[in-house]
């Protein structure tokens, strides 16, 4: 099973203090904060520093290990942050990799973190959703759910985190108190993440279904039925929902939810990048350029032995991605899918990059590390 956690952007330097995303304004500091970015799409329109030009001269900087695997990381203000299945969230100097603090929770964290406004928010399979200070580690509040918290992964917006469980219930929680705001029931687990735009959360359901909820009253406007699992955390773009099923990739209207297109996939999907009016997804066994508009098929890049581990992410023409059997780190030109480096790591990879000032951040399984590479 694929690991897809969930990771926001506040971004690095553009236009002008608006809004983040497709159309970026980027504030002076890129930070990575969660799973998707601010309009939900894994892409940084931000990053000035690695290009289709130079990304094939990366090279290690630093590396640490863990006592399990880790999940996907959120880079913010010179810290890393990442959970781990030896239990414990960390924090680690973005410079050298120095660890920072440790904190331990009850179980299994394959949950990705969020970082928003000096806090880190983070589920754990022993069924709470964690929120630890940013600079101490120390616990702020936990609330528990009534399951175990796999791979959904917190996303935070507007003062609000929101937490898939696998009991089936999608939580609303006050980000500063913890205290449940709303929850939304389905007859099936909450496996990944859910996105947040325009006052939506959207998400998709073990019961094969996607959901568009009131951000603020978790009220019901509309969902739309997959007939398979979905097996991915949403990215929404310009209006679209992308999410992929256990065989489709699926794009839906914000707004109604009605399918625009679909493109059929073999064993299973990703959580898609959305760039430029390209939608990029691990299709099962291979990496796939699609218009965004129509579903059109761009390129695909089937060179790897095995499919990819882990989510897309998009970073000034350059697409990364980790190879779940390849055991390498991918940069590919993000318009042809010609591969520009690899970068083995000795084992396989089910987490997602993080691509910020110049660097990028990925983590393998067995041996459990995470990997900062920089320019040589």
């Amino acid at each position: 099973m694929k690991r897809i956690s969930v990771v926001f952007l506040i971004l690095g330097t553009c236009l002008a203090p608006t809004a983040w995303g497709q159309n970026a304004t980027c504030p002076p500091r890129v930070n990575w904060t969660e799973f998707l970015t601010i309009d939900m799409a894994r892409y940084n329109p931000c990053e000035t520093v690695l290009d289709i030009d130079n990304a094939g001269s990366l090279g290690l900087k630093w590396s640490y290990s863990f006592g399990g695997g880790p999940s996907s990381p959120a880079v913010v203000n010179g810290v890393v942050y990442i959970g781990a299945l030896d239990n414990n969230v960390y924090a680690l100097n973005s410079r050298n990799g120095a660890l920072l603090w440790s904190y331990t929770t009850g179980n299994f964290v394959g949950s990705s973190p969020a970082v928003v406004n000096g806090a880190v928010y983070v589920g754990s399979e022993d069924g709470k959703l964690y929120a630890l200070n940013a600079k101490t580690g120390a616990l702020l509040w936990s609330y528990t759910t009534g399951g175990p918290i796999y791979y959904s992964s917190p996303t935070v917006a507007n003062g609000v985190v929101y937490i898939g469980s696998q009991d089936g219930k999608l939580y609303a929680l006050n980000a500063s108190t913890g205290a449940l705001l709303w929850s939304y029931a389905s007859s099936g687990g909450w496996m990944y993440g859910p996105a947040v735009a325009n006052g939506v959360v959207y998400v998709g359901s073990d019961d094969h279904n996607v959901y568009a909820l009131n951000a603020k009253t978790g009220i019901l406007l509309w969902s739309y039925a997959t007939g398979t699992f979905v097996e991915s955390s949403p990215a929404v773009a310009n209006g679209v929902v992308y999410i992929g099923s256990s065989d489709n990739l699926f794009a839906l209207n914000a707004h109604t939810g009605a399918l625009l297109w679909s493109e059929p996939f073999g064993i299973g999907t990703s959580s898609p990048a959305v760039a430029k009016g390209v939608v990029y997804i691990d299709s099962g066994n291979s990496l796939e350029a699609l218009n965004a508009e129509t579903g059109t098929l761009l390129w695909t890049d089937d060179i790897f032995p095995s499919s990819f581990g882990g989510s897309p992410a998009v970073a000034n023409g350059v697409v990364y991605i980790g190879g779940q059997y390849a055991n390498d780190v991918y940069a590919l030109n993000a318009s042809t899918g010609a591969q520009l480096w690899s970068y083995k790591v000795g084992s396989y990879i089910n987490s997602s990059p993080a691509v910020v000032n110049g660097l990028v951040y990925a983590s393998s399984n067995y041996p459990a590390r995470l990997y900062a590479f920089v320019l040589k």
